[in-house]
């Protein structure tokens, strides 16, 4: 009888122990369930990674990482609405991805849909913290062409500082035309 009760109060502290362990967050999980698609987008073979990506959504049709990557297949392809699609779908399983807001903006960049970027921009800053000088300086991009100049001007001296040596050149250039060491 003894044993049967410490069995049955056991049970408990290995299904607590497991929970507490597991800390993969569902992305997490998913890049790693999805390597060989990540790796086959990072070889840059973009249409098999799309295919890959493509065959994985059948299955895992909310996986925030499979449409992130879809979309990244899709830009790089320059199919820029397909794209759009991919990293919105992406952004309404997990919105807490940077990468996924960056890219979104860089797609709605490039169809000329600043405000929008601009957005999206804003929240890849907000989620990588402001420590990823690519999303200030897309962001300061955007701003640019809103016509918020000394904003822009303050996310680009925060990407240098980032080392971001493409942020320098924007800097360099009209409206601001400043040298700029890194």
């Amino acid at each position: 009888m003894e044993t049967l009760l410490l069995i049955l109060l056991f049970i408990p502290y290995l299904v607590l122990r497991y929970h507490l362990t597991d800390h993969d967050t569902p992305s997490e999980k998913d890049k790693k369930r999805f390597s060989e698609g990540i790796e086959l987008f990072q070889r840059q073979e973009y249409s098999k990674a799309f295919d890959f990506f493509n065959e994985a959504l059948k299955t895992h049709r909310k996986s925030a990482v499979a449409y992130a990557y879809r979309g990244k297949c899709n830009l790089k392809e320059d199919n820029l609405y397909s794209a759009l699609y991919d990293f919105s779908e992406a952004i309404s399983f997990d919105n807490t991805l940077p990468d996924v807001h960056l890219d979104r903006g860089i797609t709605q960049f490039r169809l000329g849909e600043f405000d929008n970027a601009f957005l999206s921009f804003d929240k890849a800053v907000w989620f990588s913290r402001g420590e990823e000088p690519e999303s200030l300086r897309w962001r300061a991009l955007a701003r640019l062409k809103l016509h918020q100049h000394s904003q822009a001007e303050k996310d680009l001296q925060k990407a240098v500082k980032l080392g971001d040596e493409d942020a320098a050149f924007v800097l360099s250039k009209p409206p601001f035309r400043r040298s700029i060491k890194i």
